[in-house]
């Protein structure tokens, strides 16, 4: 009997949670899903070998909730890990909940790269961007596109590809240049090109937006998530903390699986201004 209430009372505060958290996902764009971008910082090859396990993290936390997720474009390390990488994860307030991840991640660790085993600290930065819907949210003109294609670069002998498949896109208004390769098609490389530059004109004028409301407003608001976001320290202890709402866990290892879901709530709450 005790048993029974004692489930009936945690799914009851589940319910709970979950409407607490839909109601903070409010935002023009939360309910998209999102566009996610990770970028090597410093550190060399544990950068690198940082981002790549950064990327991990983000499949596992979509995998656990049921969400989709593709790889549009990735640059390999010269070693090891990734130097760039960006990927779609396409599900219910993808967004709206991955939002906060923007800024710089740190990662503490004994360095699997260094003979001695010295203690290493590693950046990656990472971006997060709506996803854009089918119908076109930004104008783009066709005439201020630049538009080359090379060949995708990938393992040699036989796999080596011999036509021009990738493509890099420039925008010439705003600089902006994307990029994709992954797909075999001309055309699909194109498409996903095209794709990733409507999501980021999309948030400069997202950004654009919030600049003019804390103008107008006369409040001292940066224009950015700033650049600390979170750090992750695997020697001497175990940590996972976050630098804005001071959330933090010694189960460091589980965050980087994917359990993330703490964090994000943290995120959503502490960005909720009480007048």
């Amino acid at each position: 009997m005790a048993a029974a209430l004692d489930q009936e009372l945690a799914a009851l505060e589940r319910d709970l949670r979950s409407r607490e958290v839909t109601l903070l996902l409010s935002g023009e764009h939360d309910a998209k899903g999102a566009l996610v971008a990770l970028h090597a910082g410093t550190g060399g090859t544990d950068a690198q070998d940082w981002t790549q396990m950064l990327l991990r993290m983000y499949l596992r936390w979509a995998e656990r909730r049921g969400f989709a997720a593709q790889i549009f474009e990735l640059t390999a390390g010269e070693e090891a890990g990734v130097k760039t990488v960006t990927l779609e994860i396409d599900g219910p307030y993808a967004y709206g909940y991955l939002k906060g991840e923007r800024g710089t991640h740190r990662l503490v660790r004994q360095s699997p790269f260094d003979a001695s085993h010295a203690r290493h600290t590693s950046f990656a930065l990472v971006e997060v961007l709506p996803k854009p819907e089918a119908e076109v949210e930004v104008e783009i003109n066709a005439d201020d596109l630049q538009i080359d294609t090379f060949r995708a670069s990938g393992p040699g002998g036989q796999n080596v590809q011999k036509n021009a498949t990738a493509v890099r896109i420039t925008h010439l208004p705003s600089g902006l240049v994307v990029s994709c390769q992954n797909e075999r098609s001309l055309a699909r490389n194109r498409e996903l090109a095209m794709h990733i530059l409507q999501a980021r004109l999309l948030e400069r004028e997202l950004q654009r937006r919030a600049e003019e409301q804390a103008r107008l407003k006369g409040d001292h608001v940066p224009a950015s998530w700033g650049t600390q976001r979170r750090s992750y320290v695997l020697h001497p202890y175990k940590l996972a903390k976050d630098l804005r709402t001071g959330h933090e866990t010694s189960d460091v290892l589980a965050v980087l699986d994917g359990e993330l879901d703490e964090f994000l709530e943290r995120t959503l709450r502490a960005s909720v201004t009480v007048p």
